[in-house]
């Protein structure tokens, strides 16, 4: 079965952070994503696997541990 490809609002809700941080952490955190057109698009289980592996760890936004 394929992963669905989820929008920037869809890993915001996701991880509970703003669409605005999303971008920020594509820029400054190499958050995993891909460009299509002139949409951003993201697949959740490497955004998971971004985020346990200590993508996000640095930020002092709420999606942090606990």
């Amino acid at each position: 079965m394929t992963e669905p490809w989820l929008s920037a609002d869809d890993i915001a809700a996701h991880l509970g952070i703003t669409k605005d941080t999303v971008y920020g952490w594509i820029a400054e955190k190499g958050m995993p994503a891909h460009k299509l057109g002139r949409l951003w698009k993201f697949q959740a289980s490497e955004i998971d696997e971004w985020v346990r592996s200590g993508g996000a760890a640095s930020s002092i936004d709420h999606a942090g541990p606990g």
